[in-house]
């Protein structure tokens, strides 16, 4: 939830103006141009006094926090559990960094929180790819946020205690090597990709040298296909 804080000025120096034209408008004259412009002058002294001496009312309302919109089951299980414990994942990050102080832990951590995520939508959008993040999801990830959860509470014990001390450097030293495992994971699931893209780029450049359509004459080379086969092209 949110608080949104409101300031209002008070009214009663507007009050306290008007009650000075009012006042000399009972009591003395005010018809000559003269009479207005000393009146004007009291007014504005009388507004002036009473704004620097009341205080602006500041309210504050709760708004409540939009409502998350839900994953829908996609009919696959391994996949919805994936999806569920990702998203319970990146709510713990995102807590752990709030919670902790170190600003370089809070950068791993956001650094880890980004990377996550898009290794998920990766998933997401290609379910077949489930199997390479088993073990990240099941160990890796766990790990990671039981290490940040251990920091996280001794960080709380507010002691420099010989235990607390060495673990706490422990967990700062390996964030580094975790952050690189994250991002070696995420780059993984390009693989086949790769490949696809590199046997379409060869295939491509040979069939416009055939062609005549590249700058140079290309030479008959082989190349590997996705399933580890030989392909031999010639011109």
């Amino acid at each position: 939830m949110a608080t949104v804080k409101k300031t209002r000025g008070s009214v009663l120096p507007y009050y306290g103006a008007a009650a000075v034209w009012i006042a000399w408008a009972a009591l003395r004259d005010l018809y000559r141009p003269g009479h207005f412009a000393f009146v004007a002058v009291l007014s504005l002294g009388a507004f002036l006094l009473l704004r620097a001496v009341c205080k602006d009312e500041v309210t504050e309302t709760v708004v409540p926090d939009p409502p998350k919109e839900e994953e829908k089951p996609t009919g696959n299980a391994e996949l919805d559990k994936m999806i569920a414990d990702g998203q319970k994942a990146i709510s713990e990050m995102k807590r752990l960094d709030d919670a902790i102080e170190d600003e370089k832990i809070s950068q791993d951590i956001r650094r880890l929180e980004a990377v996550s995520r898009k290794i998920f939508d990766q998933v997401k959008a290609d379910p077949s790819k489930l199997p390479q993040i088993r073990r990240f999801m099941d160990y890796y990830l766990p790990t990671t946020l039981k290490l940040l959860n251990a920091y996280d509470r001794m960080d709380g014990a507010g002691i420099a205690g010989e235990n607390v001390t060495g673990t706490k450097e422990k967990v700062e030293n390996i964030m580094g090597t975790i952050v690189t495992a994250f991002e070696k994971q995420l780059d993984g699931l390009f693989g086949a990709d790769a490949m696809d893209i590199s046997t379409d780029i060869s295939v491509l450049e040979t069939m416009l040298a055939r062609e005549g359509l590249a700058g140079e004459k290309m030479e008959a080379q082989t190349i590997k296909n996705a399933d580890g086969t030989d392909i031999k092209l010639e011109l």
